[in-house]
């Protein structure tokens, strides 16, 4: 990544570069990039579900939504997920407003009761491990560790997971009973998984008969650009492969509607969707249909769902261009970094020259610009090659993103160029 410079060019890129973050520290910043939170203009655009359901308080069945029961969510909303979310909306289940809930879940009841096709629960064998692709997200891996299952990095590609590597290590190893995917705008890269890379998940031999795909499809409607990407059905592929109870498909409308209000989906095979019925039902006894009602009569259709993501995109969108192109002109030809351009999801990845992330964080935290800490996209907050930083360009308002950016850039300049002169 870097360039070659001589002592003489060298010295006055670093003696401006000093400089530079004098003055940067001199404006007194205080600006946020830490997480992926949509900004009060994407909230705003929602605001009719405030005044919702008004005076209506029965379902499309006639059920009363603000009573017990209804475990598996309204019919009606399930409906317009099946497609978003590739599920049949039978096999769907609408929860409460997280589908990090939802995951921790799942890991809980697989500890806890006999997954099916399972011969014991997970607590009960020696060792449980689950493949991270990486970068990824940092709340996955915080699950993981949460709960002591180890964690066995896989690289990210182009088309998702590194193939190669997932297929030895579960065929090998029966301890590894899960892998974590963002299949869709991946966290934090952007990354779309092939139709390829589907297939190979949903047919590799495992030799745990109980290995589970935990498909986060977190940002399955929140497309960037004129052309959505589409990716293949991931719960269809392993029915057609044999493998029907492999795919835990989540979503949630946490990023389309309201976060601090959404609704969390589960899709999976009618076995699983039973075990995990049969789990919750110990613990609830119905999600909140009244909201869900809510977001029925919001967002009518799976084309509203559409309708809507494009007003939010033309908020999002902007911030995206606005990342690239100060980058592009700060940093562009330097040698000092690579950054992601999605196409979608919420997120963009900067690279920066080994072992110089930290230091990039810390000097702009001084500077007054937070960033999410540097390891963050990696398992145990460890990353081997101090390299990526995750900028969520949603939260700030424009002008503040401009300022927030332009400061990253400095700091980006100011740690890479040190380091060389070392």
């Amino acid at each position: 990544m870097t360039t070659e410079l001589s002592p003489d060019a060298l010295t006055g890129l670093l003696e401006r570069a000093r400089q530079d973050y004098q003055d940067l520290v001199g404006r007194g910043l205080s600006l946020d990039l830490t997480r992926g939170k949509p900004a009060p203009e994407q909230l705003d655009l929602s605001a009719d579900l405030l005044s919702l359901p008004g005076g209506r308080h029965t379902s499309a069945d006639g059920t009363d939504v603000r009573n017990y029961g209804g475990l598996q969510g309204l019919p009606e909303l399930r409906e317009i997920f099946a497609e978003v979310l590739q599920v049949p909306a039978g096999q769907l289940l609408a929860a409460g407003n997280s589908s990090l809930e939802l995951m921790h879940d799942c890991l809980v009841h697989a500890l806890l009761s006999v997954l099916p096709g399972a011969e014991s629960r997970w607590v009960d064998q020696e060792r449980i491990a689950f493949l991270c692709p990486i970068p990824g997200y940092d709340r996955h891996f915080a699950l993981c560790e949460r709960f002591g299952i180890d964690m066995i990095q896989v690289p990210m590609t182009a088309e998702g997971p590194d193939m190669d590597a997932v297929e030895r290590l579960v065929a090998e190893n029966p301890a590894i009973k899960g892998i974590w995917c963002v299949p869709k705008y991946s966290n934090p890269d952007g990354v779309c998984y092939s139709d390829a890379t589907v297939a190979r998940l949903a047919s590799m031999s495992t030799a745990a008969a109980d290995f589970r795909i935990f498909w986060d499809n977190a940002y399955a409607a929140h497309h960037l650009t004129d052309e959505p990407v589409e990716i293949a059905g991931l719960l269809a592929a392993c029915a057609e492969a044999g493998n029907p109870d492999r795919a835990f498909v989540f979503g949630s409308t946490s990023k389309i509607t309201a976060a601090g209000a959404g609704v969390a989906f589960f899709g999976s095979s009618p076995a699983n969707v039973q075990w995990l019925l049969g789990n919750n039902a110990k613990r609830s006894i119905g999600p909140d249909k009244v909201n869900q009602l809510r977001h029925v009569l919001f967002l009518r259709d799976a084309d509203g769902v559409r309708a809507h993501m494009e007003r939010q995109r033309a908020v999002l969108q902007p911030k995206f261009e606005t990342v690239a192109r100060i980058l592009d002109a700060e940093l562009g030809g330097t040698g000092l970094a690579t950054w992601t351009s999605p196409k979608g999801g919420y997120f963009v990845t900067l690279e920066v020259p080994d072992g110089c992330a930290k230091e990039v964080v810390r000097r702009a935290a001084e500077a007054g610009i937070v960033l999410t800490p540097a390891g963050a996209t990696h398992p145990y907050g460890d990353d081997p090659r101090d390299a990526v930083i995750r900028i969520a360009p949603s939260y700030p308002g424009l002008p503040e993103l401009e300022q927030a950016i332009e400061g990253l850039a400095v700091c980006v300049r100011l740690a890479g160029y040190e380091q060389q002169a070392r």
